[in-house]
């Protein structure tokens, strides 16, 4: 079911910060960014303020959670696998993947700036009292 909403990015500005896709990787790149953007509307609440005080940041943590998903993508590394590593004689590799499964996530930091706080108006009343 395809989803009436427009995403935040654009698989152009996806490209723009990282660098040109591929036909099947624009084609990926367009759902990824479409579950992106429907993640953030879910997930954060105060995505329209943070936009409206920091024009484009939606655009900028939709593209980054697009890029984390896809890095992994042709990389021939076997689902759920988080760490790997390969003898050869007396040589050794090793690596830790950051996202093998490929997943959209957000990162604490990109939640905080899509929930931004805002500040209260607030009194305190001094309560004063005589002592002898």
């Amino acid at each position: 079911m395809a989803s009436d909403v427009e995403s935040f990015a654009t698989v152009d500005e996806l490209e723009d910060g990282w660098h040109p896709l591929l036909g099947s990787e624009r084609t990926r790149a367009e759902a990824l960014l479409a579950r992106a953007t429907r993640m953030i509307r879910a997930q954060c609440p105060g995505w329209r303020i943070a936009e409206e005080t920091n024009p484009g940041i939606c655009a900028d943590v939709c593209c980054a959670m697009t890029q984390r998903a896809m890095a992994t993508s042709g990389a021939d590394i076997p689902d759920g696998v988080k760490q790997m590593s390969q003898t050869t004689g007396s040589f050794q590799d090793s690596w830790t993947f950051d996202n093998p499964s490929g997943d959209l996530y957000l990162r604490d930091e990109e939640r905080r700036a899509l929930n931004p706080r805002r500040g209260r108006a607030f009194t305190i009343t001094y309560a004063h009292s005589r002592v002898e």
